[in-house]
């Protein structure tokens, strides 16, 4: 019964770590979708990654995610094998 607990609850600490969305095209994703997707990127930084898609053009590498205000070297790294860089499609 104990060992049969302790498994329970190890599930139910790492669920959190798997709820995470994993890989997210940072050239279409919506501000929810990038925050839900990426460590450490929050709606408020997500919505700046939007922002700055919007004035100045997808992104063409992940590295280029750390040209937006708040988005750090660090941050990138954490979450590079998440982000992807995929052309928009056209219209």
């Amino acid at each position: 019964m104990i060992k049969w607990i302790s498994k329970l609850t190890l599930c139910a600490m790492l669920l959190p770590f798997l709820a995470l969305a994993g890989p997210v095209n940072v050239n279409t994703a919506d501000a929810e979708t990038i925050s839900e997707s990426l460590e450490g990127v929050g709606l408020s930084k997500a919505r700046a990654i939007v922002e700055y898609r919007r004035k100045h053009g997808p992104f063409k590498s992940a590295s280029d995610l750390s040209l937006v205000k708040g988005i750090g070297e660090r941050t990138v790294e954490l979450n590079r094998e998440n982000i992807l860089v995929a052309p928009a499609p056209k219209k």
